[in-house]
Formats: C-alpha cells, sequence, structure tokens
C-alpha cells in the first residue's frame, strides 16, 4: 500500500533553476513552456454490443510545441543560425534536453525533445517608453518527450 503523506525528507522541485542545452551548448533561457503530452480519445461501441454506448479507448498521442523565452544578448545569434538553417526539405534537428537541477547544479529531472526544430522565432518588442530586458522567444516543435529522474 502507498503512503498518501510525503516523506519527511522529499519536497517538491523548486521550478526557477533550470539548465537548455542542445549540441553539446548549454543556453539561459528565463521561461520554458508546453512541456506536456494528452491522448485522442477514441470512442467505439461493437455493433453487436449489448449496451447502447460507446467505450473510450487511448488513441494517438500528441505533444505541443515547446516555448522558450530568453533575454537577448549582444553577439548571441545561436538561437536564430538554427532557425535559419531550416530551408524547404532540409531540417536541422537536435536533441534539447531540459533539467530541472537542485541547489548544488545536479538535474534531478529532465525532459529530453526527440528530433527538435524550431518552427518560430520572434524578437522583442521595442518601446521608447520602457526599461524592460529585450525578450526573443523560440518555438520548438518535437517527436516526443523522454523524462527522467535521478
Amino acid at each position: 500500500m502507498t503512503q498518501d503523506t510525503p516523506d519527511q525528507t522529499s519536497w517538491p522541485l523548486p521550478k526557477f533553476s533550470f539548465l537548455v542545452s542542445w549540441d553539446d551548448t548549454e543556453l539561459s533561457f528565463q521561461e520554458v513552456s508546453g512541456l506536456d503530452a494528452e491522448s485522442d480519445v477514441i470512442d467505439y461501441r461493437a455493433g453487436n454490443s449489448k449496451v447502447f454506448s460507446a467505450i473510450k479507448m487511448p488513441g494517438v498521442q500528441k505533444t505541443s510545441n515547446i516555448t522558450l523565452k530568453r533575454g537577448v544578448v549582444t553577439g548571441d545569434h545561436g538561437v536564430w543560425d538554427w532557425f535559419n538553417a531550416i530551408k524547404m526539405n532540409t531540417i536541422s534537428r537536435k536533441s534539447v534536453t531540459i533539467a530541472l537541477v537542485d541547489e548544488t547544479g545536479k538535474p534531478t529531472m529532465t525532459w529530453t525533445l526527440q528530433n527538435a526544430f524550431p518552427v518560430k522565432i520572434s524578437s522583442t518588442d521595442l518601446k521608447a517608453e520602457g526599461n524592460e530586458v529585450a525578450i526573443e522567444t523560440l518555438e520548438i516543435a518535437h517527436e516526443g518527450i523522454e523524462i527522467a529522474s535521478r
């Protein structure tokens, strides 16, 4: 039987310390969103069923695109270079790793995006009266997420 009370040495992980990397390069991002998956529901009823309702079965699994946001840094064009490598019928797919790290910097939980490639990049908006940090946004499509914990 499982315990409903948490272990005294286990605490939920904070979400503010994470690493994003691809091609042996670690990049700094302010925000990562879209780490979710879902399954279509198929309604099915056999013709000889004596029950007048359908049963539900899992269907095709879908994953969302991942959105990454970071501050614009002078001379750092790695994200734009990857986006510009995408041409008609030419895709630069990468394995992207997102790791939630503990206070010592060791990964506690890791999401690995399989066959990822950029589909949208948005540069910052410019405002003469603003004093915010310039943020660029990268949207990545992928073919699945593998989750691992230490």
